[in-house]
């Protein structure tokens, strides 16, 4: 390549930039572009960072030399790519994980400027990123595959146990032996029937599909449903206060959806929490605009440095039992109905959650 000079400044080539006040310095990614002879005439700060090379020394070099990437199988990088040459018609390049000598991995992108249709290329213009974000969320994954491959494992082992068991030797058991290991099958079955239902609504949440089919809600009926059910499933009736603050606004909300809330937030109260367990549902502030849930208990409460972790993936605090994803999915189902929820200490000492869901209107008006 023939010799061009010097280094260009960045506000040669991006005026826009320039209007705006900034710098290629002030961009969070990192930033290369090479000019059409295929020098390096701008590196930003952000790029030294991610690349570990100094900006001073990449300036004026060739792109091959300055950025010398190779993919996974060890092709080199521009060589397989050849921005200057091959079809007039491409645009550049999506992001790759590539990598430079020393094995450091680097997210690359490329743009390719052109000052007419089909022309040479003026100006090649290099995103790069880290790969650490994309690390913790392939870990992210992991911990789920591995949460999801633990919760699973013991309830089909004790399915395949007990259904192995009667086929083998069905004449042998009485009625009530045979009915408890029935039971326990079925128990076994909810409960993995429970984590996939989490599972599918973790994928709609994060892909923004979870749908909320609005319907008028009593809720404080279904708050008083819910701590009947548990006072039915053996917990002492005085050990839940409901209290109601009326008058509650219409609401309009997923039944289904509200049901999983409470029964979340009732079920944390009860599993993880001590004392009475207390229920106040009001109308929110400002009034006439939502109604307001709160569910308290008089345990040992949430650490302070733990509260912000609390509505994160697999947050267990310091009772381990369950995935961990109840109070994630809570969040999620919460805030798809356009409501609010926040931890705090509760009066008692325990732990104290609070939603709020908008008064809304019906599915057919939306």
């Amino acid at each position: 390549m023939p010799d061009t000079g010097p280094p260009v400044s960045a506000a040669d080539w991006t005026p826009g930039l320039t209007a705006l006040g900034l710098d290629p310095d002030d961009l969070p990614d990192g930033l290369a572009v090479a000019d059409e002879n295929g020098r390096v005439i701008c590196f930003n700060a952000a790029a030294g960072r991610i690349t570990g090379l100094r900006p001073s020394q990449v300036l004026g070099l060739p792109l091959e030399r300055a950025l010398p990437l190779e993919d996974l199988e060890g092709r080199r990088w521009w060589a397989c790519t050849d921005p200057y040459g091959g079809l007039a018609t491409r645009v550049g390049q999506p992001e790759r994980n590539l990598l430079l000598p020393g094995g450091r991995e680097v997210l690359v992108s490329a743009r390719y400027i052109r000052r007419r249709r089909l022309g040479p290329v003026h100006r090649l213009v290099i995103s790069l990123r880290g790969t650490e974000a994309r690390r913790r969320t392939e870990r992210s994954h992991a911990e789920l595959i591995a949460t999801v491959a633990h919760e699973l494992r013991s309830p089909l082992t004790s399915v395949k146990g007990f259904t192995a068991t009667l086929l083998a030797k069905w004449e042998r058991f009485t009625d009530d032996q045979k009915r408890l290991m029935l039971e326990t099958v079925d128990a076994d079955a909810d409960r993995v029937t429970r984590l996939i239902a989490e599972l599918l609504d973790i994928s709609r949440i994060d892909s923004g599909r979870l749908e909320i089919h609005r319907q008028p809600v009593d809720m404080a009926a279904a708050v008083r449903r819910h701590v009947a059910a548990h006072v039915g499933a053996g917990e002492p009736e005085d050990r839940f206060t409901v209290r109601v603050t009326g008058p509650l606004p219409a609401l309009w909300a997923d039944p289904d959806k509200v049901d999983q809330v409470l029964g979340n937030l009732l079920e944390n109260a009860v599993r993880h929490g001590e004392g009475t367990v207390t229920i106040e549902v009001s109308a929110a502030d400002p009034p006439n605009e939502g109604t307001s849930v709160t569910v308290s208990d008089e345990g040992p409460g949430i650490p302070e440095e733990s509260m912000s972790r609390v509505f994160t993936r697999f947050w267990r605090g310091s009772k381990r039992g369950g995935t961990g994803l109840g109070l994630y999915i809570v969040k999620g189902i919460v805030e798809a109905h356009g409501g609010t929820i926040e931890v705090g200490r509760a009066p008692g000492g325990g732990a104290r959650f609070r939603f709020t869901l908008p008064v809304a209107v019906p599915s057919f008006l939306a």
